[in-house]
């Protein structure tokens, strides 16, 4: 069993020490390392100040991983296909410290590619790639939409819709998105083949993340954490408290418009994500600040 353990910390402190080549890649330990400071063994006070520095960075980097919707609730139909190319500009709130590599940014640019497919009964399924700029990160969402009502003259088009968005490539992080989006538009021709599609709604996001066993020793090398006392191997190593879906709720309000000149589709939107304020025993309230995105398409709607 002394054996294992030693194993165990000497896998941690490994894969701890990894080359993290791109600035805004992220060192998830750096919470615990900060908070125990100079103490020889981090306290109970400090790991809970450090989880909720996590839980916010959590809910901050969820915000990140869905600030964009660009798409009015009316699907394309079901024989229809649309492809987009889209760019993100989302702001990072100074008062959440990320862990990145280097300095934080003020914001980060997430280009992705979205398709969607129109499906019988009203029904759309969609799939979105995207990239953390400056990071070896890639963000990837599946979604499936229902137009309660489109198409009528009088009344808008009503859509739902639920989707799950998971960040792949950050190393001891495990982070998860759920969301149902509820959205409201109305399309308006221009004139011949263009039309205009004003739209806006309401994103209800709900965030988990968990991380691997980590090292809040960085001065802590493989060949320590293979000595013979397995029980001082295992000091300052934890993993985070779990950040559960059902306490972390992220509204995102957002409104847009989206043109459409034969095949050709055009849109803008803006978004604010509440990130909202919660409780962390052992470290007290923390009050968030909101998350502002601004995104832009362009693709092709047949």
């Amino acid at each position: 069993m002394r054996t294992f353990s030693r194993w165990l910390v000497l896998a941690t402190a490994l894969s701890g020490a990894a080359a993290h080549a791109d600035a805004n890649d992220l060192v998830i330990s750096r919470y615990g390392v900060e908070r125990r400071g100079a103490s020889s063994v981090i306290t109970n006070t400090e790991f809970a100040e450090a989880s909720a520095d996590f839980r916010a960075f959590a809910r901050t980097f969820g915000a990140v991983m869905t600030s964009a919707n660009l798409m009015p609730p009316r699907t394309t139909g079901h024989s229809g296909f649309a492809f987009n190319a889209e760019l993100s500009v989302v702001s990072l709130p100074s008062d959440v410290q990320l862990p990145t590599e280097a300095e934080q940014p003020g914001s980060v640019l997430v280009p992705s590619l979205h398709v969607r497919k129109g499906l019988p009964f009203s029904l759309e399924l969609g799939g979105r790639v995207g990239w953390i700029e400056k990071s070896g990160m890639v963000t990837a969402t599946g979604e499936l939409k229902w137009a309660v009502n489109e198409g009528f003259t009088y009344l808008p088009d009503v859509g739902l819709r639920l989707h799950v968005t998971k960040l792949f490539g950050a190393q001891d992080l495990d982070l998860t998105t759920t969301g149902l989006d509820i959205g409201v538009g109305k399309q308006f021709p221009l004139g011949g083949m263009v039309t205009v599609t004003p739209y806006g709604g309401l994103d209800l996001n709900f965030v988990s993340a968990t991380t691997r066993t980590l090292d809040f020793d960085p001065s802590r090398n493989p060949a320590d954490a293979a000595k013979n006392d397995s029980r001082d191997a295992l000091t300052n190593t934890a993993p985070y408290s779990r950040v559960n879906a059902g306490d972390n709720l992220t509204p995102r309000f957002y409104a847009g418009a989206r043109f459409i000149g034969g095949v050709l589709q055009l849109g803008a939107e803006i978004s604010l994500t509440n990130l909202g304020s919660f409780d962390q025993e052992g470290a007290g309230s923390r009050d968030l600040p909101s998350v502002f995105a601004f995104n832009t398409t362009l693709g092709l709607d047949f």
